[in-house]
């Protein structure tokens, strides 16, 4: 069964070797140039997509809207997404040892944010890439810049419990 990364965690691409993004910092933040009315009672955050070129060859990246969703909640209701304040990958080369990161602002519910689903579909060099999906929360730290997990049991108790969750709901699929 396949099983979403934690908010912090690496997703290496084998369809494109040494591509690998991750989705982190995710941040009670206010957007820079000012709040959206339909944002009005909402908590804002932030995160991150920093992709990562870790081959010897150049990859053309674009991550616009409808590349990402962003749910929010234990019934993973659609969060609010301001799009003039997020920052996009928009046919960007990234060359070998280079890192290219966008930058996705998007409100809730205050109560439903201690569960935040990320999904990223890439587009390199004109392929679509499979999707892939981040989960975490506020007030969950993610592992910083990619080293050991410092926060490894929280992380564990996370992945433990999204796991669990969706064993229990293929279960109940099938029977």
């Amino acid at each position: 069964m396949y099983e979403p990364n934690v908010v912090g965690d690496w997703q290496e691409y084998d369809e494109h070797s040494g591509l690998r993004v991750r989705v982190h910092r995710l941040l009670a933040q206010e957007p820079p140039r000012g709040r959206d009315d339909a944002a009005e009672g909402m908590t804002y955050f932030s995160l991150r997509v920093t992709v990562e070129n870790r081959g010897t060859r150049r990859f053309g990246i674009h991550i616009e809207d409808g590349q990402m969703d962003v749910r929010i909640g234990p019934d993973g209701e659609s969060a609010f997404l301001d799009w003039r304040n997020s920052q996009f990958i928009e046919g960007y080369d990234v060359y070998p040892l280079r890192r290219v990161t966008a930058v996705l602002f998007a409100a809730g519910p205050e109560a439903a944010l201690s569960h935040v689903d990320v999904q990223i579909q890439l587009r390199v060099d004109e392929e679509w890439t499979d999707r892939r999906v981040w989960a975490g929360g506020l007030g969950l730290p993610d592992d910083g810049e990619g080293g050991a997990p410092s926060t490894g049991a929280v992380r564990e108790g996370l992945a433990c419990q999204v796991s669990n969750f969706l064993r229990d709901q293929a279960e109940e699929g099938t029977s």
